[in-house]
């Protein structure tokens, strides 16, 4: 049984340290535990109940108390960057999901019921297909824009990170790749952002409530293509929906379809190209 004891954090990069795990489970029918789950775990109820997980610490009262979620956070990541407590979860043979990320064997065999098992609950997954549909009466073509400010502006020296100036000229070179297509773009971003913005663009987004990082994750999924820099967030929506996925290297490039492919595990595209190789070459 895999026990996996990372800390809660950006909610894709929890789900993809959960996905090996999950994969294995379910092609040998075996069990493991997750010990500190991510806090949008309530968001994705297959997952919290699947019979083959175990979550011995998940406690719903005390995390619906007015501060029960950023004490658990503040509680668990004091827990996993502690030295002592490592040492202890290494002899305990626990197992960081972000070791696992790597390990390919049972994605393909299992994507199927992966797809069921990280399905979001079904108001969130309503709420996008409502959308979806709409754009879908007026467009053939749904382009899914991941722009991730926030952090990004100061991570690794803002190195992923694009204005909205910079997305309106990505866009806009899409809009002529394709063309041949009446294109419409759904628009997910951690910013407040106005679509007036982009002029000549048709454009989509939910404003911002509870539940809609998740909300927007899954719209992405529902997408027939999606740009923005690299990230754990698109890669999983590009994944979980077979959606091909294009990662913006500079604001000087220049967009075409054969960019695109679908992220078939962490570190690879369909395509064989390694989603880290562009990023990590001069870290």
């Amino acid at each position: 049984m895999r026990i996996i004891c990372d800390a809660p954090g950006q909610t894709c990069n929890r789900l993809w340290t959960y996905v090996a795990s999950v994969a294995q489970c379910i092609a040998e029918n075996k069990k493991m535990v997750i010990i500190f789950y991510d806090w949008t775990i309530e968001d994705f109820p297959n997952l919290l109940h699947a019979k083959f997980i175990y979550y011995p610490l998940w406690q719903p009262w005390f995390l619906r108390l007015p501060k029960g979620w950023g004490w658990y956070k503040h509680l668990t990541w004091k827990v996993t960057h502690n030295k002592t407590w490592n040492a202890i979860f290494k002899w305990l043979r626990f197992t960081k999901g972000w070791a696992t990320m790597d390990d390919t064997r049972y994605l393909s065999k299992s994507k199927k019921e992966l797809v069921r098992v990280f399905k979001p609950k079904d108001e969130i997954t309503a709420k996008a297909n409502a959308l979806v549909s709409r754009i879908r009466q007026d467009h053939d073509f749904i382009i899914g824009v991941h722009i991730r400010h926030g952090d990004y502006k100061t991570w690794r020296n803002g190195r992923h990170y694009y204005t909205f100036d910079e997305f309106y000229s990505f866009m806009l070179q899409l809009r002529d790749v394709y063309s041949d297509h009446n294109v419409a773009f759904f628009i997910s971003s951690n910013a407040q952002v106005d679509t007036k913005l982009f002029q000549d663009c048709k454009c989509f987004k939910f404003e911002k409530e509870p539940s809609g990082d998740i909300l927007d994750l899954y719209t992405l999924s529902l997408c027939d293509r999606i740009i923005g820099p690299w990230s754990t967030y698109s890669r999983w929506a590009s994944f979980i929906g077979e959606v091909p996925l294009c990662f913006i290297k500079d604001k000087t490039q220049i967009l075409q379809d054969k960019d695109f492919s679908i992220v078939t595990d962490f570190y690879h595209f369909a395509s064989g190209e390694s989603t880290e190789e562009f990023w990590t070459k001069d870290d």
